[in-house]
């Protein structure tokens, strides 16, 4: 029996099959150990489920809505009913559509594209860069970073009531932060936003994956999430909810599939009717295996339990932080205090220690693969580290030289493929990294922290 199981948890399910579960790596001391990842916020290994699906169609492959062939036929079938499986995984409105994209960057940059000229987006400054940036052509304003949900409400409330009464407008929030974890009261903010004529868009990236998302019932307007985070491969990604704005704008991507009809004019140009229906933005062949991937992975999780799958979580989530909270050196980010709901996104600094210095020996003396860096969140981490937002820093590289101070933070990251020996693992080599040392000498090459093969074993 694991050591962070007791007799009341043995109910708890067991880890979820993903690919990778066994892969070992070498360590810089000498042999060698099965590889714990974890990093789940940046990407999940994809479920055996979801390969076996994918496995099971590919030598039915063929090209989605381009051919009368019957694997053509067949391909397109499995397409559209990829699509009402995500339909109704997401809790769509009947008159909601599901648009397939590349990630959760994608998705957020169509949204972008797609807002009516004159519209003001409202976006905290602790957002995703992939949430945060987009929003280029429109009138912008950033919302300091929250200290409790209720504040986050009340800061929107304020910056909603102060706007334009009379032009569109737009809320773009995180569900739950890829820094700290920590849940967000989507529901309120969702009701605050409606009740000031705005709408609002849900970045699930970070909480699909652990937490059921609803669109109905959070009565957001559009929901934005990526495979790659949803225990599917790269390269596919999801934007769902309200027809209107994306019906009523030209299309993300003009091209094949996009386009109903295409007509030369007597003046030598060309007319073109676009599709109404989420075609109009998936212009290109799809990418039908990256489609089918996200909807065997949502079939998966749904059959599983989000209950089994959230108590679970939670159990390795008070696991990490109680080991954590054991070695005074360590400080864990937070914007909402202790109490907050998380998932399982935890991210601190140690005191003494370069991000990336401690992150390299993580990796290299105990098979341990985390993140570390700013997370695409820099205004967030530079807020929650308390340094000035002109500090320099990015994502992955560091400041200082292996056991100097970093403007960076390290991040650990699990769900429902994590077994509990890669938590106990990762508690036990920050213990013994903060009271030991490292076991190796490290230097900076390429912008990264990487052991030192010339040096010896200190």
């Amino acid at each position: 029996m694991s050591v962070l199981t007791t007799a009341a948890d043995q109910s708890l399910c067991a880890p979820l099959p993903v690919l990778g579960k066994d892969v070992t790596v070498p360590l810089v001391t000498g042999g060698e150990v099965t590889y714990a990842a974890l990093d789940y916020a940046a990407s999940a290994p994809a479920l055996q489920r979801v390969w076996d699906d994918v496995a099971a169609y590919a030598p039915y492959y063929g090209s989605v809505h381009r051919g009368a062939g019957y694997l053509s036929q067949l391909s397109t079938d499995l397409f559209e009913n990829s699509r009402k499986a995500v339909a109704e995984f997401l809790g769509c409105r009947a008159e909601d559509q599901v648009i397939f994209t590349r990630s959760t960057t994608d998705s957020l940059n169509l949204l972008a594209a797609v807002v009516p000229a004159d519209c003001q987006v409202f976006v905290y400054e602790t957002e995703h860069h992939a949430s945060l940036l987009p929003w280029r052509d429109a009138r912008v304003t950033y919302l300091n970073a929250p200290r409790t949900p209720a504040q986050a409400v009340k800061t929107l409330e304020r910056a909603l009531a102060d706007r334009d009464p009379y032009g569109p407008a737009l809320v773009c929030v995180t569900g739950a932060s890829n820094v700290t974890g920590e849940l967000w009261p989507v529901k309120e903010l969702a009701a605050a936003a409606h009740a000031h004529g705005a709408r609002i868009v849900l970045d699930a990236a970070q909480l699909a994956p652990h937490h059921p998302v609803d669109i109905t019932e959070l009565d957001v307007d559009w929901v934005a999430f990526s495979g790659h985070k949803l225990y599917a491969p790269f390269g596919s990604g999801v934007l769902a909810g309200r027809a209107d704005w994306l019906q009523d704008a030209e299309p993300y991507l003009a091209g094949g599939g996009a386009s109903r009809k295409v007509a030369r004019r007597t003046d030598g140009g060309v007319d073109v009717e676009w599709h109404s229906t989420a075609a109009r933005h998936e212009a290109g062949s799809p990418n039908v295996i990256g489609v089918y991937s996200i909807a065997s992975a949502c079939k998966a999780l749904t059959e599983a339990g989000f209950d089994n799958l959230v108590a679970r979580e939670q159990h390795l989530v008070t696991a990490v932080r109680a080991g954590l909270a054991d070695v005074p050196e360590v400080k864990v980010l937070s914007l909402f205090g202790d109490d907050a709901p998380r998932v399982g996104v935890i991210s601190f600094v140690v005191e003494g220690w370069n991000s990336s210095h401690f992150a390299a020996a993580l990796s290299a003396e105990y098979g341990i693969g985390v993140r570390d860096g700013l997370f695409c969140a820099h205004p967030l981490v530079r807020t929650l580290l308390g340094s000035d937002p002109q500090d320099p820093g990015e994502c992955g590289a560091p400041e200082a030289e292996p056991g100097e101070r970093s403007l960076n933070a390290i991040r650990v990251s699990f769900g429902a493929g994590t077994p509990d020996e890669h938590i106990e693992r990762f508690v036990r080599a920050v213990k013994e990294l903060v009271s030991k040392g490292a076991r190796w000498k490290y230097r900076t090459e390429d912008g990264r922290c990487v052991p030192d093969r010339g040096a010896a074993q200190l």
